[in-house]
């Protein structure tokens, strides 16, 4: 998660610019959306055994959209008073009771599909 000292340079940035009156839950889950399709765009194309090439080879640029993604969560989660920590801990134990790991264990298949 994004520091407390970090957040506040985020926030910063932000007000200097006057951003805050574009930021909206609909802006932001949007920009996020788009900004996690330019993430998929390094390897849309691209066979199973190039991936791990491509990752290495273009980790400057992938962690760049990745950190867009991680300002523009923050962002939001600050703008609507998400503890995103603690938002995190909750899905992870929904996550537990979801996908037990006597079903989900080797297998990518969605808790409702688990038998």
């Amino acid at each position: 998660m994004i520091s407390r000292p970090l957040m506040n340079r985020l926030l910063a940035f932000r007000k200097e610019r006057e951003w805050e009156q574009f930021h909206t839950l609909r802006t932001l889950s949007t920009s996020i959306a788009l900004e996690a399709a330019e993430l998929a765009e390094f390897t849309q194309w691209a066979r199973d055994d190039e991936i791990e090439e491509i990752s290495r080879e273009r980790r400057a640029e992938i962690a760049l959209e990745i950190a867009d993604i991680a300002i523009l969560l923050s962002y939001l989660a600050h703008d609507l008073g998400v503890e995103l920590e603690q938002a995190v801990s909750n899905k992870l134990e929904l996550n537990a009771q979801r996908y037990p790991v006597s079903k989900a264990k080797g297998t990518a298949k969605k808790y409702d599909r688990l038998e």
